[in-house]
């Protein structure tokens, strides 16, 4: 159940990356490294197609100044001609920057979540960076106790990591680090794997609004928890006192473990295709001293049996992987939502709450809303929406890369 991991096709940016290098004495007005980009725009991420020329000086990693199709001062980025994305742009304007520009994003990303929002007041476990929604594109780092799981997608970001390493720890009160590659993304970046630090973090517990969860890096997705959701748990728990609760695609059971040990939930029916998951959901019950009814089975199947056998819950609670992996094939994946949200409304009591969600980045909050009222007509019923939700503070949306709001829940009474 991968989040916030757009992941396209295979790029063939070395091969088909028709940039033109700039002879020295080409433009005698511009120092160091650059990048001239052929279309105005204000992303982040610059595909091959939308550079015009680069310096014979711009080294792969390299902080390189970006010019607009004018010749103006657009910015700068972090360069590297071998990616899928070979310009990433972490700053938007004519002045002069240096490295100590990235240095401050650290910091200020660490101000948002220790002083702005001091998460540790209630958990020890939240996102520390969020790639481009803290201006660091290609970096996402988990806190998790007294470790730090370091996802790393841009060899500009993985050359300065060990900048800012003491930096983190020193601040979060770390001692440790996981820091991982994907091998696709190391082959498109040209980061070698084999140089990455041979760590292994054994699994540990964190603690949650009180609720305790153990967190295996090894076989988990994401990095290991799905920190986004802490908000949405919590309030989940005000509204499942003395309620039958099924938690469709539970995962490692944080839904369900909110409903029943801090929402005082009458039982919990967990469900999720990933018999790992199951078990370490089983292993955080166990934590907790909980009771939860876990079920190994795919969400859809195990819905059309408990559908016609008759069994009905109070709240229903859907956080399905993410079903959209590409524009190509975004309007029959959206239709997944549709059929799922569909049969969880059958399952429904009446005036049920139906609290959805979707955590494809492709899918905009208004389509995916759509789909889930589709699904519930479709039935002959409606849903009386009572708010929409996202992820918590520690997953900030740049206003300049919207697709970085991936994660949408919509909560519903079902009439």
């Amino acid at each position: 159940m991968p989040r916030y991991d757009d992941r396209r096709k295979r790029s063939t940016a070395p091969s088909g990356f028709n940039r033109k290098i700039a002879r020295h004495n080409e433009f005698p007005d511009r120092n160091g490294a650059w990048a001239q980009i052929k279309y105005w725009s204000f992303s982040p991420a610059i595909f091959p197609n939308m550079i015009s020329a680069v310096s014979p000086e711009a080294k792969p990693g390299d902080l390189v100044t970006v010019y607009d199709k004018e010749g103006g001062r657009f910015g700068h980025g972090l360069y590297n001609p071998k990616a899928r994305v070979p310009l990433r742009v972490i700053h938007h304007g004519p002045d002069d920057i240096d490295e100590s520009y990235l240095d401050a994003a650290v910091q200020r990303a660490l101000d948002l979540r220790c002083t702005d929002f001091p998460l540790a007041d209630y958990t020890d476990a939240f996102r520390v960076i969020h790639s481009d929604g803290d201006g660091l594109s290609g970096l996402i780092i988990d806190k998790y106790a007294d470790a730090l799981i370091i996802d790393v997608h841009s060899l500009g970001i993985m050359q300065r990591l060990n900048r800012w390493l003491p930096i983190l720890h020193e601040r979060l009160g770390t001692k440790r680090e996981l820091i991982r590659v994907d091998p696709e993304v190391a082959t498109w970046e040209g980061i070698n794997r084999r140089d990455l630090p041979q760590t292994e973090i054994r699994p540990l517990k964190i603690t949650e609004h009180g609720i305790r969860y153990e967190v295996d890096f090894k076989e988990g997705h994401k990095t290991g928890f799905f920190c986004d959701q802490r908000e949405n748990r919590l309030r989940l728990s005000k509204l499942t006192a003395g309620k039958r609760v099924a938690d469709v695609c539970c995962y490692t059971g944080g839904f369900s473990l909110a409903a029943k040990v801090k929402g005082g939930a009458a039982e919990v029916t967990s469900v999720d295709l990933d018999e790992k998951a199951i078990a370490q959901a089983r292993r955080n019950a166990n934590l907790n001293q909980a009771r939860l009814e876990l079920v190994h089975c795919d969400a859809f199947s195990w819905m059309r049996q408990v559908r016609e056998n008759g069994r009905r819950w109070d709240v229903v609670l859907l956080d399905p992987p993410k079903f959209i992996e590409s524009r190509e094939t975004e309007d029959e994946d959206a239709r997944k939502y549709e059929d799922l949200n569909s049969l969880a409304v059958e399952i429904l009591e009446p005036g049920g709450l139906l609290v959805t969600c979707s955590c494809s980045g492709l899918l905009s909050s208004e389509r995916f809303e759509k789909h889930v009222a589709r699904a519930a007509h479709r039935r002959g019923r409606k849903l009386q929406i009572l708010d929409r939700t996202g992820a918590g503070v520690d997953h900030p949306v740049m206003s300049n890369c919207p697709e970085s709001q991936y994660l949408k829940l919509l909560w519903c009474r079902v009439i």
